[in-house]
């Protein structure tokens, strides 16, 4: 079933792109950094082909303690879908006061690897990070340091970097850093375009759009956004494609014309 809840983590799960070990680790309740997550991920899970992983998430969805259970269900940004999946197994909301709290209803993330701190040595630390198996390297992006997830950000595991796009530590200002990395991938720069909250933050449609890895389609969508300073310097800019440099000169001389 659909939660009707999404992010970057979610998406991964929705479109079955995730790992056995992965799958099973959510359906114990683990990988949700918040209750918006864990819930949306055993709603997935539920039904998962594989009996093993569904029992796992019935047995995870029958340890969910009732009330704070309920008070979740009861807030408004909670999905239709995933009230209904909870209503449907006997779980009512009439007459529960809402919770304001994000963290999720059963925390299997407190246990994090024990990592060092950051040193001067990026390359040692970005070595020492890899090192570590998927599942940890997840739970670091989540519930680890901004210098964490600054590295993790740009690890060749997509759940990993999706891990740090779904950490609820993320800063705006940290997504922006992100759009100007040379070694991120094109699916996270595809993930922040995409949400409207980090896209309101100017510096985030810049970085963006003089982002070589952006697809085009997207940055020639935020272009008309950026004021006449970054249009100049995109203009003359060989590193972003063709088709973009010349947009953007067809933008200012229309904006000098005006």
């Amino acid at each position: 079933m659909d939660p009707g809840f999404r992010s970057p983590l979610i998406d991964f799960f929705r479109r079955g792109e995730v790992a056995r070990d992965v799958r099973l680790m959510a359906a114990q309740g683990a990988l949700a950094p918040r209750a918006h997550e864990q819930l949306a991920l055993l709603v997935l899970l539920a039904d998962d082909p594989d009996p093993e992983i569904a029992r796992a998430t019935a047995a995870t969805l029958a340890a969910l303690p009732e009330d704070p259970l309920r008070a979740f269900l009861a807030r408004s940004d909670v999905p239709d879908e995933m009230r209904k999946f909870f209503a449907a197994r006997g779980v009512e909301t009439a007459g529960v006061a809402p919770s304001d709290t994000e963290a999720p209803l059963i925390d299997t993330l407190a246990e994090l690897a024990e990592v060092p701190g950051t040193t001067d040595d990026a390359e040692a630390d970005r070595k020492l990070l890899s090192s570590l198996p998927v599942l940890e390297r997840m739970k670091l992006a989540m519930k680890g340091t901004r210098e964490q997830r600054a590295q993790l950000v740009r690890d060749s595991n997509k759940l990993v970097s999706a891990a740090v796009l779904s950490s609820p530590k993320l800063t705006s200002a940290e997504v922006e850093a992100f759009t100007k990395m040379g070694n991120v991938s094109e699916d996270v720069l595809r993930i922040i375009a995409t949400n409207r909250s980090w896209t309101k933050n100017y510096g985030v449609i810049a970085g963006l759009c003089r982002h070589p890895k952006t697809p085009p389609a997207m940055s020639m969508h935020m272009l008309h956004r950026l004021n006449e300073r970054d249009l100049k310097m995109l203009s003359i800019d060989r590193n972003v494609p063709e088709a973009l440099r010349q947009l953007s000169k067809k933008v200012l001389t229309k904006a000098k014309q005006g």
